[in-house]
């Protein structure tokens, strides 16, 4: 499943989608409106998307981690629209043989989505609303690359 969606994403749906018998590690990551950032209070996102361009980037994330890992099921949802406080914006699932697996995989997904996706914010503060700068948008491998660079840095 990689899907955007205007609706509340569904984690039990998620879940379903990476259910499988072999894998003994399963990683959710959610990420979710929270009320401040960069030092200002927030009291809601927005989410726009070039749709078509996006799910394909995170189809190509998605075979980029299968490639780089042993996933054996992988499941991505992204909100688009307005979002209250702590509701979730983005959603990813990643069921491995095992933990260790599971958490890179599901670690370079969301890092590699941040950078590579065509996906807007817009944050919503007392003082009004605001486009927020990004990652700068780049291929899936420089991101895949930039990725394994902070791995490593942190491995160190």
């Amino acid at each position: 499943m990689i899907a955007l969606t205007d609706k509340p994403i569904d984690l039990a749906e998620l879940l379903a989608q990476v259910d499988d018998h072999g894998s003994g590690g399963v990683v959710v990551f959610l990420g979710r409106v929270r009320d401040h950032s960069r030092g200002q209070q927030v009291t809601g996102l927005e989410y726009e998307a070039y749709d078509s361009m996006a799910l394909r980037q995170m189809q190509k994330i998605a075979e980029e981690a299968r490639r780089r890992w042993p996933v054996r099921k992988l499941a991505i949802a992204h909100r688009l629209g307005r979002l209250a406080l702590g509701e979730v914006s983005v959603a990813i699932a990643v069921a491995c043989t095992h933990r260790a697996d599971a958490f890179a995989a599901c670690r370079f997904v969301i890092d590699t989505i941040k950078h590579a996706v065509p996906i807007w914010k817009k944050e919503f503060r007392p003082d009004g609303s605001y486009w927020v700068e990004g990652c700068q948008a780049h291929s899936v491998p420089q991101a895949a690359r930039d990725s394994q660079t902070q791995r490593e840095d942190t491995v160190t």
